[in-house]
């Protein structure tokens, strides 16, 4: 798996895909709606990405940029224009010697103003994006558009836009420099091993799914797959109730809404998470949700 998210132009998102992958999204591009791919490396960082664009009957325009180098190549054909991304994705040395690059002129950023808030306000802003940075889940463009929203009132928009990026960009580097000193797999990376086995096995599972029980109940069903047995997810006050050290509590259920698929799909769930290396609070009950505790919550940041 390449460590990179690829974002399509017609919104789809790809998460660690394969070098595979990466190439037939590449010959994919270039019909109406569906010419560009944008990479980002896992964890994303600011000003670092690479790029492809492709209209029918034209040459594949690749980009890569890394602080203020930023540089474009045109290349004939997917192939080509694939494996460059994929050199890219995997640092190789030597990978951007083929194309023949120039620099593109880029303008020096704004600058941006200081925030002005009372010591209160900016406190409570920097500690609710550091508990969403905690969660792990949240992308750096999600990050900006809380930061902006935070503060509003019917009055006032205290924080613009390019203060609410800056502001998420310099906490997220916090984070990113604070999870280089994780080792191992952490107790989140396990959780998702188990869900992983779980949707493998028929049962839907859903990681900081939607905001509350009763919106996760409503619309868990959409996300079943042909031939899923039952359900199993958290949600984000779940997510932010895990990354404060509360541990995690799991909902789920039976698409048929008997009691006793409920109660076998809580068993299936309780058994793959242990499988996994994480222990359960769960008495067999199907009314009540299984805890995830002791919880170590370390997710390592995508974006």
């Amino acid at each position: 798996m390449l460590r990179i998210t690829v974002e399509t132009e017609n919104g789809e998102r790809h998460v660690r895909p394969s070098a595979a992958e990466l190439t037939a999204l590449v010959r994919r591009i270039g019909g109406d709606g569906d010419r560009f791919l944008v990479l980002q490396r896992i964890p994303d960082l600011p000003d670092v990405f690479a790029q492809v664009w492709h209209d029918s009957g034209a040459a594949y325009t690749v980009e890569h940029r890394e602080g203020a180098a930023h540089l474009r190549a045109h290349l004939d054909d997917p192939q080509a224009a694939a494996a460059a991304l994929a050199g890219w994705a995997r640092r190789e040395p030597g990978w951007d010697a083929g194309p023949c690059w120039w620099s593109l002129d880029t303008a020096p950023a704004p600058e941006v103003p200081p925030l002005d808030l009372l010591a209160a306000d900016l406190h409570a802003l920097e500690q609710r994006v550091r508990e969403v940075l905690a969660g792990g889940y949240a992308t750096r463009a999600e990050l900006a558009e809380l930061a902006e929203d935070y503060l509003v009132t019917a009055e006032s928009r205290p924080v613009s836009r390019a203060q609410a990026a800056a502001l998420a960009d310099r906490l997220w580097r916090e984070r990113v420099a604070e999870q280089a000193h994780w080792h191992g797999e952490t107790d989140p990376e396990r959780l998702t091993r188990a869900f992983t086995a779980l949707e493998a096995a028929g049962v839907t599972a859903r990681e900081n799914f939607t905001c509350c029980r009763t919106c996760g109940h409503a619309e868990i069903g959409d996300e079943a797959a042909p031939g899923s047995r039952g359900f199993v997810y958290f949600h984000t006050q779940s997510t932010d109730s895990a990354a404060a050290g509360h541990g995690l509590a799991l909902y789920y259920g039976g698409f048929d809404g008997s009691a006793a698929t409920t109660e076998a799909v809580g068993r299936e769930v309780a058994a793959a998470l242990r499988a996994a290396g994480l222990t359960t609070d769960w008495d067999g009950d199907p009314g009540r949700a299984i805890d995830v505790t002791p919880l170590d919550w370390r997710r390592r940041l995508v974006g």
